[in-house]
């Protein structure tokens, strides 16, 4: 088992993290956009998070930000945006193997929509974890 770092959202004074707030409701917005995106075009959730310019744009944000944030309950959203994009991004590079090797193509189609619903479901539970001014379970760096 890993070990979680938690860091109370108390740490700083909280109108000193509106900005970084802000922008982190801002990369959540444009990794749901991705995902509906996918949902709605004939693209897959997955492929439209890991290679639509909303999420693309979400990425570069948060690495451009997150030294605003190192230290404070916010950048545990940041970690947690990273590491969903970084890993549905593995997980659609396998698939991708799979499909290469023609008996794997149910197989992909599986991982395919797994991750699809995954990525949903980390979009949606950072987001409302960030609208209740909680941190998110990750792994400590």
């Amino acid at each position: 088992m890993t070990e979680t770092e938690t860091i109370p959202p108390q740490q700083e004074l909280d109108g000193d993290l509106e900005g970084p707030r802000a922008w982190c409701h801002v990369m959540y917005g444009l990794h749901a956009l991705s995902a509906v995106s996918g949902i709605l075009s004939s693209a897959t959730i997955v492929g439209a998070f890991v290679f639509g310019w909303p999420s693309i744009i979400a990425v570069i944000i948060n690495y451009v930000t997150r030294d605003r944030v190192r230290g404070t309950w916010l950048a545990t959203h940041w970690r947690w945006q990273l590491r969903s994009f970084w890993f549905a991004a593995l997980w659609l590079l396998l698939a991708g193997l799979l499909v290469i090797t023609l008996i794997g193509i149910p197989a992909a189609f599986m991982v395919i929509v797994g991750t699809g619903l995954w990525v949903l479901y980390r979009v949606i539970r950072g987001w409302m974890a960030l609208l209740d001014r909680r941190a998110m379970p990750v792994p400590a760096p």
